[in-house]
């Protein structure tokens, strides 16, 4: 394999992880890039390689996170153990709704789903979501400030809405963020809830993924998976700081606008001049 593909391995590393976590739709940004830039493998390799790229978005979370997330950090007290497994135990009870549906029906969404037209509809419509439940918050004030305040139940509810985006083009960061600013998250923890629920949703479905595919990888196979999970990893570290940082300012409209933007070219494109 050239220098030319390693070149475009490292252009949709760069793309997934900015685009993993701003609520964007990172497989919006990889059907367009995949328009563009085709990759020299097969398409079994390619169907894994754009979920499993992930990998390295998601490990971005387990580094900058990783004093919150792992319980058995010398330094912390047995409270502050305490409220790490509760963490887990909200994110494990979040993730079984999208757990269920994804491993039952997992190829068939992808058959019905994975496509154009999908994706620039759900890019509109969440896009004009962002913007409804930003308006409506507008004078509200959030019950839920804090993960520590967070229920298991809001934890149960905002996995509901993490199964919407087991449709291509909603956006798992997207689908949650708005779950739980709809049932009155602030947008700090909504993001932050929805950064730890990536990490068994996106293992899990990896996982499935390779095994699908099977680990008789070729030189070049992994050589490709590694460099595009490794850029995704640099790009995610800095994503994260700047979403973290813009909506202490900011709320989720500019976000919605640009879907609505990205939507309405993918429209255009598919239907005037691929067609």
């Amino acid at each position: 394999m050239g220098i030319i593909e390693y070149l475009k391995v490292l252009l949709i590393g760069f793309v997934e992880g900015i685009t993993e976590w701003l609520p964007v739709s990172s497989t919006g940004h990889m059907i367009l890039l995949d328009e563009f830039i085709k990759l020299k493998v097969s398409e079994d390799f390619m169907e894994m390689f754009r979920v499993v790229i992930q990998l390295g978005a998601i490990m971005a979370v387990v580094v900058l996170y990783f004093g919150k997330l792992f319980p058995f950090m010398p330094n912390k007290s047995k409270e502050e153990n305490k409220q790490t497994w509760i963490l887990w135990f909200k994110v494990l009870v979040a993730s079984i709704p999208a757990g269920i549906i994804g491993v039952l029906f997992d190829d068939k969404i992808d058959e019905l789903f994975y496509n154009p037209w999908t994706v620039a509809v759900t890019l509109i419509l969440y896009g004009i979501a962002f913007i409804f439940v930003e308006a409506r918050n507008k004078k509200r004030s959030f019950k839920t400030e804090s993960i520590g305040q967070m229920t298991f139940l809001t934890a149960f509810t905002i996995g509901v809405f993490q199964v919407l985006a087991l449709i291509p083009g909603t956006s798992r960061s997207g689908a949650t963020i708005i779950g739980a600013m709809l049932i009155g998250t602030s947008r700090a923890v909504a993001a932050e809830f929805t950064f730890f629920l990536a990490v068994p949703a996106m293992f899990a479905a990896s996982f499935l993924k390779i095994l699908k595919f099977g680990f008789d990888f070729t030189g070049s196979e992994l050589g490709v998976l590694l460099l595009g999970m490794v850029t995704a990893f640099l790009v995610s570290v800095f994503a994260i700081k700047f979403l973290m940082t813009y909506i202490k300012k900011h709320d989720f409209k500019l976000f919605g606008w640009y879907r609505i933007a990205l939507g309405a070219i993918v429209l255009l494109y598919f239907a005037l001049i691929k067609k």
